[in-house]
């Protein structure tokens, strides 16, 4: 399975997004999503071993626990895929960035002046 087809599936995204806080029992996992999404213990157990068989997740025998955890790998290289692509929100980015610190800048000139002009300071 191609890594897009794996995460464009929310319920796998979201599983991800729960092990990248740190490794976590299948009980745990299936506790949280089928809160959120409304499916069965059995469904997320199908996602969680999407997850393991494509490599995002790695699981480990904890005694009678399976403990889940993000696998970075894949994740890497879906990184390096988006790479060629950077360029296309990279400089919209940096030049929010920029008008945003523009505006703090002026909101703390403004600031600062307040006082003085209070006083009668021009």
């Amino acid at each position: 399975m191609h890594a897009f087809d794996v995460l464009g599936d929310p319920v796998r995204r979201r599983i991800l997004e729960l092990l990248a806080e740190g490794e976590m029992t299948s009980g745990a996992v299936c506790s949280v999503v089928r809160e959120e999404f409304g499916i069965s213990q059995p469904a997320v157990s199908q996602h969680l071993k999407v997850l393991r068989d494509s490599g995002f997740a790695t699981v480990r025998p904890d005694g009678a626990r399976r403990l889940y955890a993000v696998n970075s790998d894949p994740l890497q290289e879906v990184d390096a895929w988006l790479d060629r692509f950077r360029r296309f929100w990279t400089p919209p980015l940096d030049a929010l960035a920029t008008e945003l610190a523009r505006g703090r800048r002026e909101r703390r000139r403004r600031t600062e002046a307040e006082p003085d002009l209070e006083e009668g300071n021009p």
